[in-house]
């Protein structure tokens, strides 16, 4: 594979700042996002308040530990522009996410936060190989989700060549690697598994490619799909990581000169590991739930986030920034489903919607091949006959695609088929493959 490791001038002062010039400017930026937080969101004085503390409270970054969390349900409660700190003439973009309440999580963004959103993600790309130059095909989505603008706007600020493919249309997708010859290509690494199978379909030897460089995030994804991906297609397979409510793709990045671990953007955005059960503050290098602090967000200060993504904190290697580790799972029952979030929660009110249907189901999810697939193993009514319970099925897979934007199985079956529990009903059942 290439050498993609960084020449001297190729980063910025701050990627090997030392750990007190960081942590100096980390103190001083988040003493005004509390502020700014505090001054203009009606939810965080309430929540502050509530809690007993002041942004005057924050005299160092342990101080951090004082302040309550935010939850993606209290985005949800100020839907749609409730967390802004800023009028809403002064933003110049949102973007949205799905929900298990049917409204979306909307965020937004300032042009100076756009700004630092290209800057984090150009540093993403470039600390994965990438260069000025460079041709990027981007095959994440366009639109509401922030994977395709977001990759979009980093790899023009680092000066790469867009091809905004977008997703789907797998045969195109091919064509346009074969005919364009990018260096690098950011999708997720389920689709990207798809695309390598086409290609092989198209008779393409995948390994014959120009691509030099995967940047892959949306879903966790393992280092055995890594090793997979890369010797498939003989070329570096780098991790992403971000999500819209701290900013969108570009909260960390794997370096491509190590490959172990996610530096995070600490100047613009701080972590803390929690324990998911107690909210303790957990200290580097032990597990528990990722939570992130803004610290130069101007459209949506996000204080204490809580992520519900499981990891440790570890010290720099190839930054001086502190890594994470590939995230490990969830403190929560979210279903990552080829890039898309759901949650049985969303399945359920569907269900709800269709009288033929029980409310006994679970999610089974599987691998088939490369793509992981979920099955929805619902019971019918004791009245509906099975012939229009199967109807009804075929229903509830539209409406499901419809709704949350994700092909799903749907299995009719019998009633008292779906096994009970008492207590919390097991509603997901993985029966992928342990890598």
């Amino acid at each position: 594979m290439h050498d993609l490791s960084p020449r001297p001038g190729d980063l910025e002062p701050i990627e090997t700042a030392s750990t007190d010039e960081l942590r100096s400017l980390q103190l001083d930026r988040l003493r005004w996002s509390v502020h700014h937080a505090y001054e203009n969101v009606p939810h965080y004085r309430a929540s502050f308040d509530a809690a007993g503390v002041h942004p005057d409270d924050v005299k160092d970054l342990s101080d951090l530990a004082k302040l309550p969390f935010t939850a993606k349900a209290d985005l949800r409660d100020n839907y749609p522009f409730g967390m802004f700190a800023v009028p809403r003439s002064d933003v110049s973009r949102v973007h949205a996410s799905s929900g298990t309440t049917g409204k979306p999580t909307v965020v937004g963004y300032t042009r100076d936060d756009l700004d630092m959103w290209a800057s984090v993600m150009a540093r993403s790309i470039r600390a994965a190989g990438g260069r000025a130059g460079h041709m990027l095909h981007n095959a994440y989505g366009y639109g509401l989700f922030t994977g395709g603008l977001g990759a979009h706007g980093g790899a023009e600020r680092l000066g790469c060549t867009v091809v905004p493919v977008s997703g789907g249309m797998t045969e195109r997708q091919v064509q346009l690697i074969q005919d364009f010859q990018p260096d690098l290509i950011m999708v997720t690494p389920s689709y990207m598994l798809s695309v390598i199978d086409e290609m092989e379909r198209q008779g393409v030897d995948p390994r014959s490619t120009s691509l030099k460089v995967g940047i892959f995030g949306a879903e966790p994804w393992t280092n055995d799909m890594r090793l997979e991906m890369e010797q498939r297609l003989d070329m570096h397979a780098v991790d992403i990581y971000g999500l819209s409510e701290v900013i969108g793709p570009g909260v960390a990045s794997e370096c491509v000169e190590t490959k172990d671990g996610l530096h995070v953007w600490e100047d613009h955005f701080y972590p803390e590991i929690i324990d998911p059960f107690t909210g303790e503050v957990l200290p580097d290098g032990e597990e528990g739930e990722l939570v992130f602090t803004s610290l130069t967000k101007q459209a949506m200060p996000i204080i204490r986030y809580r992520t519900r993504d499981l990891t440790r904190l570890l010290p720099g290697t190839a930054r001086s920034m502190r890594r994470i580790e590939k995230i490990t799972g969830r403190s929560d029952d979210m279903i990552i489903l080829r890039g898309v979030n759901l949650f049985p929660t969303q399945i359920e009110e569907l269900i709800l919607r269709t009288p033929e249907l029980s409310p006994h189901f679970q999610c089974v999810l599987d691998r088939t091949g490369n793509l992981d697939s979920l099955t929805v193993l619902v019971e019918r009514r004791e009245s509906a006959p099975l012939d229009v319970a199967r109807t009804a099925g075929a229903e509830l897979r539209r409406l499901v695609k419809a709704s949350i934007g994700v092909t799903v199985g749907v299995d009719v079956v019998d009633p008292d088929t779906v096994e009970r529990s008492v207590g919390k009903m097991r509603r997901i059942v993985d029966h992928r493959p342990k890598r």
